[in-house]
């Protein structure tokens, strides 16, 4: 489970809140933090407006980029990440609803039908339908956050985020060993004055001698 932190839920809280009055948390549990529901509905619209931008893209406008795998090879793979997203979202929300909460998301979000076609398809009234569609919204948003390994939100990581490889916590890692450092002998260069050249003495002339 994932701590939550202030820095990050007051960016997303409903200012006008009467939960959690803006700063997006609220005491749960054994006096632990939890998101506040307004929290949790805004990263389901920042993962679903994208999801919608990416749905109605041209696809000549994607590409593949070059990313690291997350083995322990450290190999680079070929990927594209628009259509991960889109494959990631749609069967994450499928995974976690009922069948219910299913036709909803389904009629609704997917295929952008009204709130009366899809009373009277589902056989819903008006109040029950829009409190399940705030309840999938929450439950859909914690999910996107909360997802293991790799997260849908934040949208910065998932599209532009290192691929790590996780450290087993019973598997020592090496030590290196410590080498025993060599050093050089210094040179040491002796200083050598410079000597002045003595002029030789006459010699006597032999001729003479």
């Amino acid at each position: 489970m994932k701590t939550w932190s202030r820095s990050e839920t007051i960016a997303l809280a409903n200012q006008q809140c009467t939960s959690c009055h803006g700063i997006g948390l609220r005491v749960g549990r054994k006096c632990s933090l939890k998101p506040c529901n307004c929290v949790l509905r805004a990263i389901f619209r920042i993962c679903y407006n994208r999801y919608r931008e990416l749905a109605v893209k041209e696809k000549y406008l994607t590409k593949a980029t070059l990313e690291m795998s997350a083995s322990h090879h450290r190999r680079t793979v070929w990927g594209r990440r628009d259509e991960e997203y889109l494959a990631d979202f749609y069967l994450v929300s499928k995974r976690h609803l009922n069948e219910i909460e299913w036709g909803v998301f389904r009629y609704y979000f997917l295929l952008g039908a009204d709130w009366k076609l899809c009373c009277s398809r589902l056989s819903l009234d008006r109040g029950n339908f829009f409190h399940m569609v705030y309840r999938i919204e929450q439950k859909l948003g914690l999910v996107f956050r909360e997802l293991e390994p790799f997260p849908l939100f934040p949208l910065d990581e998932y599209f532009y985020g290192t691929t790590r490889t996780p450290v087993q916590a019973n598997t020592p890692r090496p030590v290196a060993e410590a080498r025993p450092s060599i050093s050089k002998p210094r040179r040491v260069t002796p200083i050598r004055p410079p000597v002045t050249e003595e002029k030789p003495a006459d010699l006597p002339d032999q001729k003479a001698a």
